[in-house]
Protein backbone atom coordinates (compact mmCIF):
# COMPACT_ATOMS: atom_id res chain seq x y z
CA UNK A 1 0.00 0.00 0.00
CA UNK A 2 3.22 2.45 0.43
CA UNK A 3 4.21 1.67 -2.66
CA UNK A 4 1.08 2.29 -4.49
CA UNK A 5 0.58 5.63 -2.37
CA UNK A 6 3.98 6.68 -3.30
CA UNK A 7 3.30 5.93 -6.90
CA UNK A 8 0.39 8.20 -6.96
CA UNK A 9 2.19 11.15 -5.45
CA UNK A 10 4.52 11.10 -8.25
CA UNK A 11 3.85 14.37 -10.86
CA UNK A 12 2.19 13.80 -13.92
CA UNK A 13 5.26 14.53 -17.09
CA UNK A 14 3.63 17.32 -19.08
CA UNK A 15 2.86 16.48 -22.15
CA UNK A 16 4.84 16.67 -25.13
CA UNK A 17 2.40 19.15 -27.18
CA UNK A 18 2.26 21.85 -23.93
CA UNK A 19 6.39 21.57 -23.79
CA UNK A 20 6.30 22.45 -27.53
CA UNK A 21 4.30 25.38 -26.58
CA UNK A 22 6.52 26.42 -23.61
CA UNK A 23 9.51 26.16 -25.75
CA UNK A 24 7.84 28.14 -28.70
CA UNK A 25 6.68 31.39 -25.96
CA UNK A 26 10.40 31.29 -24.98
CA UNK A 27 11.73 31.32 -27.90
CA UNK A 28 9.34 34.29 -28.83
CA UNK A 29 9.46 35.85 -26.24
CA UNK A 30 13.72 35.99 -26.16
CA UNK A 31 13.02 37.51 -30.11
CA UNK A 32 11.00 39.91 -28.86
CA UNK A 33 13.76 41.35 -25.97
CA UNK A 34 16.20 41.18 -28.58
CA UNK A 35 14.36 43.29 -30.79
CA UNK A 36 13.84 45.88 -28.23
CA UNK A 37 17.07 46.17 -26.86
CA UNK A 38 18.86 45.70 -29.85
CA UNK A 39 18.18 48.97 -31.71
CA UNK A 40 18.73 50.75 -28.08
CA UNK A 41 22.30 49.77 -28.17
CA UNK A 42 22.83 51.32 -31.74
CA UNK A 43 21.00 54.22 -30.82
CA UNK A 44 24.01 54.83 -27.82
CA UNK A 45 27.05 53.35 -30.30
CA UNK A 46 26.35 56.67 -32.38
CA UNK A 47 25.94 59.03 -30.16
CA UNK A 48 29.38 57.84 -28.10
CA UNK A 49 30.28 59.93 -25.25
CA UNK A 50 28.74 60.79 -22.25
CA UNK A 51 25.29 59.19 -23.79
CA UNK A 52 27.43 55.42 -23.89
CA UNK A 53 28.87 56.76 -20.23
CA UNK A 54 25.53 56.63 -19.03
CA UNK A 55 24.31 53.58 -21.07
CA UNK A 56 27.43 51.39 -19.61
CA UNK A 57 26.96 52.93 -15.92
CA UNK A 58 23.00 51.79 -15.77
CA UNK A 59 24.23 48.45 -17.21
CA UNK A 60 26.88 47.99 -14.80
CA UNK A 61 24.57 48.98 -11.81
CA UNK A 62 22.61 46.26 -13.08
CA UNK A 63 24.92 43.88 -13.04
CA UNK A 64 26.64 44.85 -9.78
CA UNK A 65 22.91 43.86 -8.38
CA UNK A 66 22.15 40.74 -9.61
CA UNK A 67 26.22 39.54 -8.89
CA UNK A 68 25.45 40.89 -5.02
CA UNK A 69 22.19 39.17 -4.87
CA UNK A 70 23.95 36.00 -6.17
CA UNK A 71 26.54 36.17 -3.91
CA UNK A 72 24.37 37.34 -1.11
CA UNK A 73 22.15 34.07 -1.84
CA UNK A 74 25.54 31.52 -1.59
CA UNK A 75 25.99 33.07 1.82
CA UNK A 76 28.48 35.95 1.03
CA UNK A 77 28.68 39.65 1.99
CA UNK A 78 31.02 41.77 -0.70
CA UNK A 79 30.25 45.32 -0.12
CA UNK A 80 27.98 46.81 -2.86
CA UNK A 81 28.76 50.69 -2.44
CA UNK A 82 32.42 49.84 -2.72
CA UNK A 83 32.42 47.81 -5.55
CA UNK A 84 29.95 50.47 -7.36
CA UNK A 85 32.35 53.51 -6.77
CA UNK A 86 35.72 51.24 -7.80
CA UNK A 87 33.45 50.13 -10.73
CA UNK A 88 32.62 53.70 -11.50
CA UNK A 89 36.31 54.80 -11.65
CA UNK A 90 37.12 52.32 -14.28
CA UNK A 91 34.40 53.58 -15.88
CA UNK A 92 35.65 57.12 -15.70
CA UNK A 93 38.93 57.03 -16.25
CA UNK A 94 38.23 55.47 -20.03
CA UNK A 95 36.38 58.52 -20.75
CA UNK A 96 39.56 60.33 -19.73
CA UNK A 97 42.48 58.18 -21.81
CA UNK A 98 45.59 60.62 -20.89
CA UNK A 99 45.06 60.81 -16.88
CA UNK A 100 43.42 57.05 -17.24
CA UNK A 101 46.25 55.49 -15.08
CA UNK A 102 46.15 58.12 -12.65
CA UNK A 103 42.18 57.87 -12.21
CA UNK A 104 43.03 54.23 -11.79
CA UNK A 105 45.67 54.50 -9.32
CA UNK A 106 44.20 56.88 -7.30
CA UNK A 107 40.78 54.72 -7.22
CA UNK A 108 41.99 50.86 -6.97
CA UNK A 109 44.60 52.53 -3.81
CA UNK A 110 41.36 54.25 -2.05
CA UNK A 111 39.46 50.89 -3.00
CA UNK A 112 41.60 48.81 -0.76
CA UNK A 113 42.08 51.32 2.00
CA UNK A 114 38.63 51.47 2.51
CA UNK A 115 38.16 47.82 2.50
CA UNK A 116 40.12 46.93 5.17
CA UNK A 117 38.85 49.68 7.20
CA UNK A 118 35.60 47.97 7.13
CA UNK A 119 37.37 45.01 8.13
CA UNK A 120 38.50 46.38 10.76
CA UNK A 121 35.19 47.20 12.28
CA UNK A 122 33.37 44.28 10.43
CA UNK A 123 31.85 42.50 14.59
CA UNK A 124 32.13 39.13 12.16
CA UNK A 125 35.06 38.19 11.04
CA UNK A 126 34.68 34.71 9.54
CA UNK A 127 34.55 34.94 6.06
CA UNK A 128 35.54 38.23 5.63
CA UNK A 129 39.23 37.55 3.29
CA UNK A 130 36.59 36.29 1.17
CA UNK A 131 34.08 39.10 1.34
CA UNK A 132 36.95 41.56 0.58
CA UNK A 133 38.16 39.60 -2.23
CA UNK A 134 34.68 39.83 -3.37
CA UNK A 135 34.19 42.91 -3.19
CA UNK A 136 36.80 44.02 -5.19
CA UNK A 137 36.80 40.97 -7.73
CA UNK A 138 33.33 42.14 -9.01
CA UNK A 139 34.20 45.16 -10.55
CA UNK A 140 37.29 43.50 -12.30
CA UNK A 141 34.88 40.88 -13.46
CA UNK A 142 32.25 43.49 -14.76
CA UNK A 143 32.98 47.15 -14.73
CA UNK A 144 36.73 46.95 -15.98
CA UNK A 145 35.75 44.86 -19.15
CA UNK A 146 32.59 47.47 -19.87
CA UNK A 147 35.19 50.52 -19.75
CA UNK A 148 36.74 49.34 -23.20
CA UNK A 149 33.27 49.70 -24.68
CA UNK A 150 34.03 53.95 -24.08
CA UNK A 151 37.61 53.11 -24.44
CA UNK A 152 36.83 51.88 -27.85
CA UNK A 153 34.10 54.25 -28.96
CA UNK A 154 35.47 57.82 -28.14
CA UNK A 155 33.59 61.10 -28.18
CA UNK A 156 32.93 61.37 -32.02
CA UNK A 157 29.17 61.08 -32.63
CA UNK A 158 27.89 60.04 -35.88
CA UNK A 159 26.48 62.34 -38.47
CA UNK A 160 24.33 62.29 -41.57
CA UNK A 161 25.56 63.91 -44.54
CA UNK A 162 22.75 63.60 -47.14
CA UNK A 163 25.21 64.74 -49.97
CA UNK A 164 28.10 63.00 -49.60
CA UNK A 165 28.77 59.94 -50.96
CA UNK A 166 28.65 57.84 -47.37
CA UNK A 167 25.91 59.93 -46.57
CA UNK A 168 25.98 57.75 -43.14
CA UNK A 169 29.30 58.59 -41.41
CA UNK A 170 30.45 56.50 -38.16
CA UNK A 171 33.77 56.71 -36.03
CA UNK A 172 36.01 53.77 -36.11
CA UNK A 173 35.20 53.49 -33.22
CA UNK A 174 31.92 53.20 -33.58
CA UNK A 175 32.70 50.77 -36.30
CA UNK A 176 34.69 48.50 -33.40
CA UNK A 177 31.73 48.27 -31.24
CA UNK A 178 29.21 47.31 -34.23
CA UNK A 179 31.48 44.74 -34.73
CA UNK A 180 31.64 43.60 -31.68
CA UNK A 181 28.08 43.16 -30.95
CA UNK A 182 26.94 42.00 -33.82
CA UNK A 183 29.82 38.98 -34.07
CA UNK A 184 28.47 38.43 -30.28
CA UNK A 185 24.71 38.88 -31.61
CA UNK A 186 25.42 36.41 -34.66
CA UNK A 187 27.42 33.93 -32.35
CA UNK A 188 24.65 33.59 -29.64
CA UNK A 189 21.52 33.77 -32.08
CA UNK A 190 22.81 30.77 -34.69
CA UNK A 191 24.49 28.87 -31.42
CA UNK A 192 21.11 29.07 -29.73
CA UNK A 193 19.04 27.38 -32.63
CA UNK A 194 22.11 25.21 -34.11
CA UNK A 195 22.62 23.73 -30.48
CA UNK A 196 18.41 23.77 -30.19
CA UNK A 197 17.43 21.48 -33.03
CA UNK A 198 21.32 19.70 -33.71
CA UNK A 199 22.83 19.87 -30.44
CA UNK A 200 24.24 16.01 -28.95
CA UNK A 201 27.50 16.52 -27.92
CA UNK A 202 28.05 18.41 -24.81
CA UNK A 203 30.72 21.07 -24.51
CA UNK A 204 30.79 21.75 -20.93
CA UNK A 205 28.38 19.91 -19.04
CA UNK A 206 29.62 19.89 -15.64
CA UNK A 207 29.26 23.96 -15.95
CA UNK A 208 26.63 24.65 -18.52
CA UNK A 209 24.83 21.38 -19.77
CA UNK A 210 22.84 22.99 -22.14
CA UNK A 211 26.03 23.91 -24.36
CA UNK A 212 27.11 21.94 -27.36
CA UNK A 213 30.20 21.45 -29.81
CA UNK A 214 27.08 21.65 -32.44
CA UNK A 215 26.07 24.94 -31.27
CA UNK A 216 29.77 26.55 -31.17
CA UNK A 217 30.01 25.67 -34.94
CA UNK A 218 26.92 27.28 -35.83
CA UNK A 219 27.66 30.57 -33.97
CA UNK A 220 30.77 30.61 -35.41
CA UNK A 221 30.09 30.18 -38.87
CA UNK A 222 27.33 33.56 -38.53
CA UNK A 223 29.90 35.38 -36.45
CA UNK A 224 32.58 35.36 -39.11
CA UNK A 225 29.60 36.00 -41.53
CA UNK A 226 29.45 39.30 -39.56
CA UNK A 227 32.67 40.17 -39.05
CA UNK A 228 33.30 40.24 -43.20
CA UNK A 229 30.34 42.49 -42.98
CA UNK A 230 31.28 45.04 -40.87
CA UNK A 231 35.43 45.44 -40.44
CA UNK A 232 36.61 44.56 -44.35
CA UNK A 233 35.09 47.85 -45.73
CA UNK A 234 34.06 49.96 -43.29
CA UNK A 235 37.21 49.55 -41.92
CA UNK A 236 39.43 48.39 -44.25
CA UNK A 237 40.50 45.26 -42.25
CA UNK A 238 42.11 42.33 -44.67
CA UNK A 239 39.43 39.57 -45.62
CA UNK A 240 41.77 36.93 -43.37
CA UNK A 241 41.98 39.21 -40.34
CA UNK A 242 38.31 39.62 -40.50
CA UNK A 243 37.84 35.90 -40.55
CA UNK A 244 40.25 35.35 -37.46
CA UNK A 245 39.03 38.44 -35.25
CA UNK A 246 35.49 36.02 -36.24
CA UNK A 247 37.13 33.31 -34.16
CA UNK A 248 38.51 35.13 -31.52
CA UNK A 249 35.13 36.60 -30.73
CA UNK A 250 33.37 33.19 -30.65
CA UNK A 251 36.13 31.90 -28.45
CA UNK A 252 35.80 34.91 -25.99
CA UNK A 253 32.09 34.64 -26.13
CA UNK A 254 32.04 30.82 -24.93
CA UNK A 255 34.47 31.66 -22.35
CA UNK A 256 32.28 34.21 -21.18
CA UNK A 257 29.42 32.29 -21.66
CA UNK A 258 30.90 29.40 -19.61
CA UNK A 259 32.32 31.99 -16.72
CA UNK A 260 29.18 33.49 -15.86
CA UNK A 261 27.55 29.76 -15.62
CA UNK A 262 29.97 28.91 -13.45
CA UNK A 263 29.37 32.19 -11.37
CA UNK A 264 25.81 30.87 -11.04
CA UNK A 265 26.37 27.32 -10.77
CA UNK A 266 28.62 28.13 -7.75
CA UNK A 267 25.93 30.85 -6.34
CA UNK A 268 23.36 27.70 -6.85
CA UNK A 269 20.82 29.91 -8.87
CA UNK A 270 19.50 29.33 -12.40
CA UNK A 271 19.06 32.62 -14.12
CA UNK A 272 21.10 36.26 -12.60
CA UNK A 273 18.03 37.78 -12.64
CA UNK A 274 14.47 38.55 -14.16
CA UNK A 275 14.98 42.17 -16.06
CA UNK A 276 15.01 40.66 -19.38
CA UNK A 277 12.22 38.46 -20.34
CA UNK A 278 13.00 35.48 -22.13
CA UNK A 279 17.04 35.84 -21.32
CA UNK A 280 16.70 36.54 -17.90
CA UNK A 281 19.13 38.82 -16.10
CA UNK A 282 21.48 41.75 -17.13
CA UNK A 283 24.33 39.39 -16.82
CA UNK A 284 22.99 36.78 -18.87
CA UNK A 285 22.69 38.97 -21.48
CA UNK A 286 25.72 40.39 -21.68
CA UNK A 287 28.22 37.53 -20.41
CA UNK A 288 29.90 37.36 -23.74
CA UNK A 289 30.17 40.85 -24.35
CA UNK A 290 32.28 41.19 -21.21
CA UNK A 291 35.23 38.42 -22.54
CA UNK A 292 34.57 39.81 -26.09
CA UNK A 293 34.98 43.58 -26.06
CA UNK A 294 38.80 42.61 -24.69
CA UNK A 295 39.79 40.65 -27.02
CA UNK A 296 38.09 43.26 -30.25
CA UNK A 297 40.17 45.89 -28.57
CA UNK A 298 43.19 44.41 -28.01
CA UNK A 299 42.78 43.41 -31.80
CA UNK A 300 42.10 47.07 -33.30
CA UNK A 301 45.16 47.94 -31.37
CA UNK A 302 47.22 45.69 -32.54
CA UNK A 303 46.11 45.63 -36.56
CA UNK A 304 46.31 49.74 -36.22
CA UNK A 305 42.66 49.88 -37.41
Amino acid sequence: MQGAGEQERQPIPPEPEKQVNKKGQAVGLRWLTALIAMPLVLIFVWFGGWFSFAATLFVVVLGLRELHGMFTHAGYRPLFWISLGLSTIFLLAAMFPLQRALILDIGVAAALLITFLWLFFRQQLDGSLIDWALTLVIPLYLAWPMSFFLLMRGYQPGTLQPTSDFWMHLPRGGWWLVATFLGVWGFDACAFFSGLYFGRHKLAPRISPGKTWEGVAGGLILCIISCLLVTVVPLGVPWYLAIVLGILISAAAVIGDLAESLIKRQAHVKDSGQIMPGHGGMLDRIDSLLFVVIVVYLFSQFIGK
